[in-house]
């Protein structure tokens, strides 16, 4: 489905659900990242949590990573406060071993083969683009889930850094917050004055994508020139400068064309992988490739205003989202009178993929 005016926009295709949308939780049939791959060690364990669920992360000996509950089987001490023993790992109290499965494989003081106590949860687990990647859901359909795709990582002609941090916010304002463009005001200090138009809106039944197109009011800033480079000339093909942003549960991307280019300036892929049980605290991971320009080494040389101008960015959309969020939790209740279809549409996918967050 395609919409080009706002005035015109069809009804969503599916009714969306009565649920709540900020309490509902990401659905866990999905891959997520937890870590960045780099954090773990060889030979070292370290928790982290997915929707509250303690988990811990191994990384053998022969640099193999594999993900366990974090939790002995015997007195519940957690795993990640073990040691790695090769390929296993053994709880800190009694030492209990436990292979990359979650079967208890060996007790010290008992012996191998005179007991098989039930072990603990293993997780599918897979290192891919820099990231230790987790599949919270059904094991069994882990498999055939799809795996984002991130070619930009790959691709030399871009230089990608990572972005790491906590957010004190529900996933779906930040969800909302890349995929709606009219709040560059927020960014007025960074960015100057810019002046958004919408193109389009697309949608399907597990995805929503929106195109923008900017128009400057007054200097372009010193630092969006370092992100964007050396801009070429208009062509029919590209005539005005394209941004595509687009949720494809649960994850987004969002891509940017300067007029004239073949190829995106600005790759990124980011998602937001829940913390706390209630779903009010996400870990974002990132990356975001930016494309090299043609003069050698010059990327090295921009490289520290692009993460200043980037980092700015980032803070204050993380300064809003999470006003956001502390407006929510002292009202009790969602009073947002959204106006604008892309949100609306948005929403309306978040709820339809979410799940209920189990009450405790």
């Amino acid at each position: 489905m395609s919409v080009t005016g706002l005035d015109v926009l069809p009804p969503a295709a599916k009714a969306a659900p009565a649920r709540d949308l900020r309490r509902t939780g990401i659905h866990p049939d999905y891959w997520y990242p937890l870590l960045r791959a780099k954090k773990l060690k060889q030979g070292k364990a370290i928790g982290v949590t997915f929707a509250g669920e303690p988990i811990v992360l191994v990384r053998t000996v022969a640099g193999r990573a594999f993900a366990l509950e974090d939790r002995c089987a015997h007195r519940q001490v957690p795993l990640s406060a073990g040691v790695v023993n090769g390929e296993q790992i053994q709880c800190c109290y009694h030492g209990w071993t436990y292979d990359c499965t979650g079967r208890c494989v060996n007790i010290p003081y008992i012996g191998r083969n005179e007991i098989a106590p039930r072990g603990v949860r293993g997780y599918p687990c897979r290192e891919e683009y820099g990231l230790i990647w987790l599949f919270p859901g059904d094991a069994a359909q882990a498999d055939n889930a799809h795996f984002p795709e991130v070619p930009a990582w790959r691709d030399p002609a871009y230089k990608t850094r990572y972005l790491d941090h906590e957010v004190d916010c529900h996933y779906s304002f930040l969800h909302e917050n890349l995929m709606d463009m009219n709040h560059q005001f927020l960014h007025r200090r960074i960015m100057a004055q810019i002046r958004t138009g919408f193109l389009d809106l697309r949608e399907g039944d597990d995805w929503v994508e929106v195109d923008y197109t900017f128009s400057r009011v007054g200097r372009q800033p010193v630092g969006e020139k370092f992100m964007l480079g050396l801009r070429p000339e208009a062509t029919s093909e590209r005539p005005r400068d394209l941004m595509t942003v687009r949720t494809g549960y649960p994850h987004q991307t969002l891509k940017f064309w300067t007029a004239g280019s073949a190829h995106p300036a600005l790759d990124l892929w980011i998602t937001y992988v829940p913390v706390d049980a209630v779903q009010r605290r996400n870990h974002t991971f990132a990356l975001m490739s930016i494309r090299r320009p043609g003069i050698p080494g010059l990327m090295e040389v921009l490289w520290p205003f692009i993460v200043w101008f980037t980092n700015g960015i980032f803070a204050e959309d993380k300064y809003v989202v999470e006003m956001e969020q502390a407006a929510f939790n002292r009202q009790g209740a969602d009073w947002n009178q959204e106006i604008f279809p892309v949100v609306q549409r948005t929403r309306e996918l978040l709820r339809r993929k979410g799940v209920d967050i189990p009450a405790k």
